[in-house]
């Protein structure tokens, strides 16, 4: 299997394209402050993990944004504070100040001429709007949590995914998608039987992060350690005729 082999890339953004973790850390920095805790930044962010996936699964039809101002003031109950609505939406409408990696858009940018680009995000159609400025790029298809009515990893969306692309003429091994969460896409994307390439963030960190931990290691068929290290295989596989020397030595199943 090449990086060549596709004709779509199916993304995660938060977490793969967009550094959400800097953006909740410093999003969630008054919160900490106030409840006089000493945590580490990865500790903050497990507790971000934690309630997320838990409010996601109790509330599948409720926006992103009201989501995390949700979150917010459950991460703030845990930690013995006093809830605020006005910091618990501030946190709600935070996803616009998240910043990009810093590779994202010229990557992005590369990989646009060479195929289809599609988002299947756990976010809702206004914050996306605001990210994609950040990106740099015009995505051919945008498949959120709120058109979908459900998040990953829930298999609807990638039910939903596979069907609208199909519709447009995409059949599923034309299919990558790529990401960085195991829990929210990889697994998921495994029951699905869409081939996926793994975009390791948190390589040099361990752990999980922002990212509820998986029941298991899902398969991959593809490992980099950031999308620009995927364009750099795509190009060495053009230069090859199709074999790539970082997708084929990364290779996972």
């Amino acid at each position: 299997m090449q990086l060549t082999d596709f004709k779509v890339l199916s993304f995660d953004c938060y977490g793969t394209l967009i550094d959400w973790e800097t953006g909740i850390a410093e999003a969630l920095r008054p919160l900490l402050a106030r409840s006089g805790k000493t945590l580490s930044r990865d500790d903050v962010l497990e507790a971000f993990a934690r309630h997320e996936a838990a409010q996601q699964a109790e509330t599948p039809a409720m926006v992103y944004s009201e989501i995390l101002s949700v979150v917010h003031a459950r991460i703030g109950r845990d930690w013995g504070v006093e809830p605020n609505a006005q910091e618990s939406e501030a946190f709600g409408r935070s996803v616009p100040h998240w910043p990009e990696f810093a590779d994202s858009p010229a990557a992005l940018q590369y990989l646009k001429q060479h195929y289809k680009l599609v988002i299947l995000s756990n976010v809702d159609r206004e914050n996306f709007k605001a990210t994609n400025a950040r990106l740099q790029v015009e995505f051919d298809y945008v498949f959120t949590a709120q058109d979908i009515g459900s998040y990953k990893p829930n298999p609807r969306n990638f039910e939903y995914l596979i069907e609208k692309l199909g519709r447009a003429g995409y059949q599923k091994h034309e299919i990558l998608h790529t990401a960085e969460s195991l829990f929210h896409d990889h697994l998921p994307a495994n029951k699905a039987g869409l081939a996926s390439a793994w975009i390791h963030r948190r390589h040099a960190q361990g752990g999980f992060g922002a990212t509820h931990p998986p029941d298991g290691m899902p398969k991959y068929d593809f490992r980099f350690k950031s999308l620009g290290e995927m364009a750099e295989a795509h190009q060495e596989a053009l230069r090859s005729g199709g074999a790539s020397t970082f997708g084929a030595g990364q290779t996972c199943r």
